[in-house]
């Protein structure tokens, strides 16, 4: 129903940038808010960013504030997470993620992930 796909995932070098895109399947009246989350191997799904829809109403983890930066394109129904001054701690599968519900604080939809790699 909301397919969501990332892509810009890869290699980086410590305090390298990357940018992630995620294309929604759906048109804007549908989603609320659109979010990154991260998981790392062996560790729990984090938040990163998130993005209200309409408004452009931004919301970022306090560990990435001043480094990531969140933003959409609502004619192309995408979201984007341009990510600078990467650590290595950052290395994850990254996520982005549909919120269909002002009242619904859950995210209903998800993504199959990207992976991003810091490392020299």
């Amino acid at each position: 129903q909301v397919e969501l796909v990332e892509s810009g995932g890869g290699l980086v070098q410590p305090v390298g940038s990357l940018r992630l895109s995620c294309a929604a399947a759906t048109r804007t009246f549908s989603i609320y808010a659109m979010g990154w989350f991260r998981q790392a191997p062996g560790k729990e799904r984090e938040f990163v960013a998130s993005i209200t829809w309409s408004g452009g109403n931004e919301y970022y983890a306090d560990s990435v504030k001043g480094r990531f930066t969140i933003s959409r394109d609502n004619d192309k129904n995408t979201v984007y997470l341009q990510m600078n001054s990467l650590k290595p701690e950052e290395t994850a599968v990254y996520y982005c993620a549909a919120r269909r519900s002002l009242i619904i604080s859950a995210y209903d939809f998800w993504g199959q992930g990207t992976r991003v790699t810091v490392s020299s």
